[in-house]
């Protein structure tokens, strides 16, 4: 993203950090496999995750972990896509360490964002920190280019992959119908529908009204 178009960011100049339920900016960056335009994205969920840094420990490890479980993201129509604010060499120095010494490829490709205006415009770095080190960010992102969920984590704490492959899974079955997922919901487990919202839908459906239980099966 250069100057020019984070100046045409109007989440760079309300310093808003975004939220859940926002259309995310869109941006051109270099990337591991080429340019991209984060909007040529639209149409697939979007599973967009900075790092601190490459050549670190723990981000190391999450990008084998998630290079990994790349075949099941794939099967739920979802790209990833890795950003840190590194430069393209470095992201390129530190791919090909990963698979010479640990032998994992890492398929979905990493953005450069030395300049730090991607991590600013999308609140993974505040906008007068002084620190390149963006928190661990996870924003997943519909096929409209909507966000529906966001996880942070400090720099010293790993993600669980497993959560983030079920946090989709969720994400994707609630948008197929007008259902909830409850604590610790897995695949294939019921769901729970809305609570009633008038006085004759809480009377027909009983004291339990407030959390009623129907099939996990998807329509």
């Amino acid at each position: 993203m250069t100057d020019s178009t984070l100046e045409s960011c109007p989440l760079y100049h309300s310093r808003a950090i975004l939220q859940i339920g926002d259309t995310v900016p869109d941006f051109v960056a270099r990337t591991t496999q080429g340019e991209l335009t984060f909007s040529t994205l639209r149409g697939h969920w979007v599973m967009l995750f900075s790092h601190p840094a490459d050549f670190t420990p723990v981000c190391t490890s999450e990008f084998i972990a998630l290079a990994k479980a790349a075949p099941q993201f794939q099967a739920m129509n979802c790209a990833l896509v890795g950003l840190s604010v590194d430069s393209l060499p470095s992201h390129l120095a530190w791919v090909d360490a990963i698979r010479e010494r640990f032998g994992v490829s890492i398929p979905f490709p990493i953005v450069e964002d030395p300049s730090m205006s991607i991590a600013r415009a999308y609140g993974m770095l505040d906008i007068t920190a002084k620190s390149s080190v963006t928190v661990r960010a996870v924003y997943v992102i519909d096929p409209e280019g909507v966000v529906q969920a966001i996880t942070w984590y400090p720099p010293t704490v790993g993600r669980s992959v497993k959560e983030l492959v079920r946090l989709l899974t969720a994400l994707q079955r609630v948008a197929e119908d007008d259902v909830l997922t409850p604590e610790g919901w897995q695949p294939g487990d019921d769901v729970m529908s809305p609570a009633a919202q008038t006085q004759e839908a809480v009377a027909a459906a009983g004291p339990a009204w407030f959390m009623s239980v129907q099939t996990g099966k998807s329509v």
